[in-house]
């Protein structure tokens, strides 16, 4: 059940960061062709309505915004400044650590809430978005979901931390290419890059 949680949560933030880029790029191409003066192509072209693109995008990256928010806390990659904490003798430590996961697992579960009794109030309205003419309660539902799921990632670490003592880390500094010890893997590089030095023939010149 988790495994599918977590392929739910990276795919739907890959699909809409996925799919916003390409409707930016395809509403950009869109703008600047039309101005194109090539018979029919333009007249077709002009005839496309893209207006609600940029609406759409803004939308998409909201919801890549809060459920992006729970795969950081999933899996470490969150900023934060640690160098107080890590000063501290570990049982201090580990009560500090824990103290904030569940300040965040709070904070997050009230924003989930208030933003359910948000979203269930505007269900009751009319509101619709101006472009696509969306139902408003459907666009704010990013609210209560992903602040619900960043809550429970947070009951996650804090329980995992409790149980193992170790948080989710990401290495910042890792780079595709590289080994384990930091070093370079080996590249070939063409000779011509590094031609060897021609051979001293007949002692000194």
């Amino acid at each position: 059940m988790m495994k599918v949680l977590d392929h739910l949560e990276e795919w739907l933030v890959t699909v809409l960061m996925g799919l916003a880029t390409l409707i930016i790029f395809v509403a950009v191409v869109h703008r600047y062709s039309a101005g194109v003066s090539i018979p029919y192509v333009q007249d077709w072209l002009l005839s496309l309505n893209l207006s609600w693109a940029q609406e759409l995008c803004i939308y998409m990256f909201v919801w890549v915004a809060k459920f992006g928010a729970a795969y950081g806390v999933r899996t470490g990659i969150h900023v934060g400044v640690d160098v107080l904490i890590n000063r501290l003798n570990d049982a201090i430590r580990n009560k500090v650590i824990v103290f904030g996961l569940l300040a965040g697992a709070l904070f997050t579960g009230v924003i989930g809430t208030m933003g359910t009794k948000f979203v269930y109030e505007l269900s009751h309205t009319d509101q619709i978005t101006p472009d696509l003419e969306w139902p408003v309660w459907i666009v704010y539902l990013a609210i209560p979901l992903g602040s619900y799921l960043m809550c429970f990632r947070f009951l996650q670490v804090a329980w995992s931390f409790i149980k193992t003592g170790e948080l989710p880390h990401h290495d910042a500094g890792h780079v595709e290419g590289m080994e384990e010890d930091g070093h370079f893997e080996a590249i070939a590089m063409p000779s011509a890059l590094h031609p060897e030095e021609p051979e001293k023939k007949g002692g000194k010149k």
